[in-house]
């Protein structure tokens, strides 16, 4: 059906819904003919000649781009300005521009996709930024459906310096507020700072949480000396706070820089599929910010994740098997037998460990005092 969706809206424009809507395989079967009439295979496609730039950038991979996980049916939904701009192809995109200025300004459509802007800054094509920008390219779209984040998160996302400050001087703003989110997504603990930051719904990031998420401590030195909020909330679906970012990637220098700053290092997980700062390091199994932010004394050690990661701290160092980790939380007072809540078939992280198949971590649980009980845990945090 998402397949059938996107082929609709690539042909049928606005109203493809209503086709959607009313779904029949006759019809399926004819926008599928439709569409593909003269259309090569995707792996028989010949190579677009392409202009990079040389600029060094992390390696993409699908979980930072989704849309390079399903080329086949999510490329259906892009213009042919944004296959241009992803691609780098600066001929065909001057080609596209000539005949129709306006096309800079195509909306995203689909589950992953993203304006010519938006494309070109994740791929690295200065030189594709930098013609979209001189058409008037608008900074401010979101992306998708399911990855609503702008040109400047993104470029910050990737680390590149130059981009960003092209995105800057075109007007670029460090603490976009985007659509307005759920609004029970995120409440900030009373005691902690508050945030009038709002992000998109889903995997949104502000531009900060992108470079933390990411580990560009210079860019976060940079968007926080033009006054990136530091405690802006995260996106209800997969989202995460600057901190929660960094702890979970490892990024101790940075989570030193967000506290600094003031960041709330015990602000709520995000609704769905949420961690917080502690939960985030216990996964990946980064002893020292686990360490770090257990100094702070402050940490609730036994707070829950959001849904589809609703276990606690301890929780999450069992299904990573971080044994180690698991020691340093006992020690501090965690709740050995506590329960993950997810629809009342909550399991202790000692069931977490034994179903990710951490026999360490289970034998360091069990000799602590954990108490076996009946039935299997599953993957909280993964």
């Amino acid at each position: 059906m998402r397949h059938l969706n996107g082929l609709l809206i690539s042909q049928f424009g606005p109203h493809a819904h209503l086709f959607s809507f009313c779904f029949h395989p006759i019809l399926a079967d004819l926008a599928l003919r439709f569409h593909t009439v003269g259309r090569k295979p995707w792996a028989e496609r010949e190579p677009t000649t392409m202009t990079q730039t040389t600029t060094a950038l992390p390696p993409l991979s699908a979980a930072w781009d989704p849309s390079l996980a399903t080329p086949d049916t999510d490329e259906f939904c892009w213009t042919p300005l944004q296959l241009a701009a992803r691609a780098g192809d600066i001929a065909e995109m001057q080609r596209i521009l000539a005949e129709n200025p306006a096309a800079a300004n195509d909306p995203p459509c689909g589950y992953y996709g993203q304006t010519a802007l938006q494309a070109a800054c994740m791929h690295g094509h200065e030189a594709a930024v930098r013609l979209l920008l001189d058409v008037g390219a608008d900074v401010h779209f979101s992306g998708g459906n399911n990855f609503q984040r702008n040109a400047l998160q993104i470029a910050c996302g990737n680390g590149d310096d130059r981009i960003v400050e092209m995105l800057l001087a075109a007007g670029a703003r460090v603490n976009e507020v985007m659509s307005a989110s759920d609004g029970r997504a995120h409440k900030q603990p009373s005691s902690g700072p508050s945030s009038r930051i709002k992000v998109t719904r889903y995997n949104g990031r502000t531009a900060l949480q992108a470079a933390c998420d990411r580990g560009h401590k210079h860019l976060a030195e940079r968007l926080l000396r033009l006054g990136a909020d530091v405690n802006a909330p995260p996106s209800p679906t997969a989202g995460c706070t600057a901190i929660q970012a960094a702890a979970r990637g490892g990024y101790l220098p940075i989570v030193e820089l967000l506290l600094q700053h003031g960041a709330d290092a015990n602000a709520a997980a995000a609704r769905h599929k949420g961690y917080t700062a502690l939960q985030g390091a216990c996964r990946g199994g980064h002893a020292d910010i686990v360490e770090r932010l257990l100094q702070l004394r402050a940490v609730d050690v036994d707070a829950l994740g959001g849904m589809h990661g609703d276990g606690t701290a301890l929780h999450a160092a069992a299904e990573g098997g971080n044994a180690d980790v698991i020691r340093m939380l006992l020690a501090t007072g965690a709740n050995i037998n506590a329960r993950s809540w997810k629809r009342g078939r909550g399991h202790t992280a000692l069931q977490s460990a034994l179903a990710a198949g951490h026999d360490e971590a289970a034998r360091v649980l069990r000799e602590s005092g954990a108490t076996e009980r009946l039935g299997g845990g599953y993957f909280l945090f993964s």
